[in-house]
């Protein structure tokens, strides 16, 4: 059984714990360096990717997951978790300073869809997947990629919302907010965690 980390600082927590729980792996709430040891899976759950980044370093996280992330630890960031792993973030197409992990070669353009009051649902098709995925957008950032592998697996009308680059994946939606368990399981199953 393979031991999967959730990022447990701030946001979706929970309910990415329960997703992968459902699918039978051991979940652990990562919220201190030690945590990271032995997971063979990352997830960055969405929230509020500027206390996130004050949370990281806080608990002496920031360093230690970067690192992890560069030794090709598969990772998984949804929303807020996406804008972390991102090379660049802005906002509205003005430029703004916020550190982040820099482990994708994109360009987070956060909040572009508006604020929480314009959250909407909206099927997505992705790569891989044979029908289309409910997405949830939240405060939900753009994805703009900055080199060739940086691959768009699901674009809207407006951009691209799921990129992955190497072992690490981006996604603007929050699929840990539906019944649909589909972009989990691609997740791990091309990160080579199989199922129990």
């Amino acid at each position: 059984m393979a031991r999967v980390g959730v990022l447990a600082l701030q946001g979706g927590v929970s309910e990415h714990c329960a997703m992968l729980s459902s699918l039978g792996h051991n979940v652990v709430s990562i919220r201190e360096p030690g945590g990271l040891a032995g997971v063979s899976a990352l997830v960055i759950p969405g929230g509020e990717s500027t206390a996130m980044i004050l949370l990281l370093k806080r608990w002496r996280l920031f360093e230690p997951l970067g690192n992890a992330i560069r030794n090709d630890l598969p990772v998984l960031g949804t929303c807020a978790g996406a804008v972390l792993l991102s090379r660049e973030v802005t906002e509205r197409e003005h430029p703004i300073y916020q550190e982040s992990l820099c482990a994708a070669d994109v360009r987070a353009e956060r909040n572009s869809f508006g604020r929480q009051v314009a959250s909407f649902r909206q099927d997505v098709s992705i790569t891989g997947l044979e029908t289309p995925f409910p997405g949830v957008f939240i405060r939900a950032p753009l994805l703009h990629p900055l080199g060739p592998g940086a691959i768009v697996l699901a674009s809207v009308e407006e951009g691209a919302v799921f990129i992955r680059q190497g072992s690490v994946w981006l996604s603007s939606f929050h699929p840990e907010l539906t019944r649909d368990d589909r972009v989990h399981r691609m997740f791990l199953k091309e990160s080579g965690i199989a199922g129990p």
